[in-house]
């Protein structure tokens, strides 16, 4: 089964309705001003990255993709706009033949950020890029945040597998967004099957205490377990007594088993344990792995442990604390005119304090050293210099309305494996610091 064909998984119709009414109402009064056909550029920015963070990670870029090309008002949406009197006939009418029949330019998924990077670049008229506002930055900014937490999160882990299991910790269909983004950011596995049904992910998972409480004895319950899934399965071993747990999993399952599992306690302290009891058990070649409420310092603080991989749920998916990119979605050019050949303006917002606009059209290229590694984010609204011509970081994803971009999602997880090795070293330090590369503008 192809479930690319299966479409979004939402139980809408399309995302016409995952917008703010004042796109619509925006839309209204262009129609009726006679300014909606001008020729506009949107683009999608940052201002700042969380606090501490030293790199950005571009996540949700294929669901944008799905979400646009799914953007169309049926008579369904027609008529609960109709009913609540929030659009007259006229805009009601341009709305059922919408389809945004624009191009999108964006840095490809995967790919790191920094303030300032347009990470997508929006045009059209102004009509039909507007409308597309609450759902890209929607998708965006819950995508690019658990992307980010995966991605430091995989630094901490090295080369020890992470698996993502945070669907009890999210609403539903984020957590599938979640698990998709966390896989980008360096996650191997996921719990949620849906997040496997429909991205293709590799999904994990055996079983939990209730499971070990459901029997009468420990001992049965790892039985029970072992007789149905193996002795390559994993045993969860701190429901009563860690030390005893294990003893039973080893008899039980033999040397073979696969894996225990410790979900509490001190973490460091009980994987050293549990490692030299499994091995005086013959068990040397069991892993252990560990799954209790971490996040990157946790992981990063298990570096010296004898542990083989690690569980994550509420803190990947809620970003680790900045559930957010605070990422915005602003008019940076327009036409004066609705004439298809009237030259484009360069238009900003001028306010206080750290909400400034730069106007224009961007180009974004990363400046290598001599070595090879990114020194700087260069943006600019003129001619690309010729030595950055080939450093380019946007692509083009959607050309005059259709979509040229898509790609299986571990293109996506190599890419960002790459972009985030051609930084400076620093960008993989936890410790509190600056964007590890500068935002220059030319």
């Amino acid at each position: 089964m192809n479930t690319a064909d299966l479409g979004l998984p939402v139980a809408v119709p399309s995302t016409a309705l995952f917008t703010d009414q004042y796109e619509l109402t925006m839309l209204q009064a262009a129609l009726r001003s006679g300014t909606a056909d001008r020729r506009s550029v949107f683009e999608v920015f940052t201002r700042r990255l969380p606090e501490g963070r030293r790199y950005g990670v571009v996540g949700g870029t294929g669901r944008v993709l799905d979400a646009v090309e799914n953007f169309h008002f049926d008579e369904t949406i027609l008529g609960f706009l109709r009913e609540r009197g929030i659009l007259d006939g006229p805009t009601l009418e341009w709305l059922a033949d919408y389809r945004f029949r624009g191009d999108i330019w964006g840095y490809p998924e995967g790919e790191v950020y920094f303030p300032g990077s347009p990470v997508m670049r929006i045009e059209g008229t102004f009509a039909e890029a507007v409308v597309l506002e609450t759902v890209i930055l929607s998708i965006l900014n819950h995508d690019s945040a658990v992307a980010a937490a995966a991605s430091r999160m995989s630094v901490a882990a090295g080369d020890r597998p992470l698996m993502e299991m945070g669907a009890r910790r999210t609403h539903e269909l984020a957590a599938v967004a979640a698990s998709r983004a966390a896989y980008v950011g360096g996650f191997h596995t996921t719990s949620d099957l849906a997040a496997g049904f429909r991205y293709g992910i590799p999904t994990v998972g055996t079983s939990a205490h209730a499971f070990t409480l459901l029997h009468d004895t420990e001992r049965d319950a790892f039985t029970a377990q072992v007789d149905t899934l193996g002795s390559g399965t994993t045993l969860l071993v701190d429901t009563f007594d860690v030390t005893e747990a294990v003893r039973a999993a080893v008899e039980v399952a033999g040397p073979e088993l696969g894996a225990v599992r410790i979900d509490s306690g001190d973490l460091l302290l009980i994987a050293h344990r549990v490692r030299q009891q499994l091995d005086e058990l013959g068990a040397t070649k069991t892993r252990i792995v560990v799954t209790s409420d971490l996040d990157e310092y946790a992981i990063a603080s298990l570096a010296a442990a004898p542990v083989d991989a690690y569980g994550v749920g509420t803190q990947l998916v809620t970003g680790s604390g900045h559930p957010t990119c605070s990422m915005v979605y602003k008019l940076v050019a327009r036409a004066d005119s609705e004439e298809p050949g009237a030259p484009l303006r360069p238009v900003a917002k001028k306010s206080m304090g750290a909400k400034t606009s730069i106007g224009g059209r961007k180009w974004a290229a990363r400046r290598p050293d001599a070595d090879g590694i990114a020194e700087a984010e260069v943006i600019g609204t003129g001619p690309v210099p010729a030595d950055l011509a080939d450093r380019q970081l946007l692509v083009p994803l959607v050309s005059a309305g259709k979509v040229v971009a898509r790609e299986p999602l571990d293109a996506a997880r190599d890419r960002h494996i790459a972009a985030r090795a051609a930084l400076p070293l620093s960008a993989t330090q936890l410790s509190r610091g600056e964007p590890v590369l500068p935002t220059e503008y030319v």
